[in-house]
């Protein structure tokens, strides 16, 4: 059990890199210079909402990124449109440009282009089902141990 969740560890970490040098291919290949994969990333996940940086913090994963400087990237590139909340003014509010709508639509093809791939051969829906089960079953379990503590994690079973 232990190999295998080592095994588990370092493939999710490195396959969230890998993933990365995918969205900056696909930034390159477009001709994108003015934004790094992790600020495309961003971009996609915020998608046709408008949130907090906060928010938008707790919504994905941006392994060594810091969310707020990358933010002010984009909105300087462009891509973000920032705005002060009209019923808290101490909150910022970021959505889309039309630029960072652009750009959300060439990555959402590049996902359409990889789900057509993966149709015809390596993997089925049910791996990826199977997958995201077992994933977030660790999601689960680790957060668990996150919001307990270490000990208590060990005595609560990962439904």
């Amino acid at each position: 059990m232990q190999a295998a969740y080592l095994d588990v560890i370092a493939l999710i970490e490195r396959l969230h890199r890998q993933f990365l040098e995918v969205v900056k291919l696909e930034l390159d290949t477009q001709g994108v210079h003015d934004i790094n994969n992790v600020q495309a990333m961003i971009l996609f996940n915020i998608g046709d909402l408008e949130m907090t940086v906060g928010e938008l913090t707790l919504r994905g994963c941006y392994l060594g990124s810091n969310v707020s400087y990358n933010v002010k990237k984009m909105v300087e590139a462009d891509y973000l449109v920032q705005e002060r909340s009209a019923h808290d003014r101490r909150s910022v509010r970021v959505r889309l440009s039309e630029k960072g709508q652009a750009l959300r639509q060439k990555i959402v093809k590049m996902h359409e282009r990889h789900v057509e791939a993966l149709a015809k051969g390596p993997l089925t829906e049910q791996d990826l089902t199977s997958a995201f089960a077992a994933l977030r079953r660790l999601d689960r379990f680790w957060t668990t141990t996150v919001e307990l503590g270490a000990r208590a994690a060990q005595f609560t079973p990962a439904a």
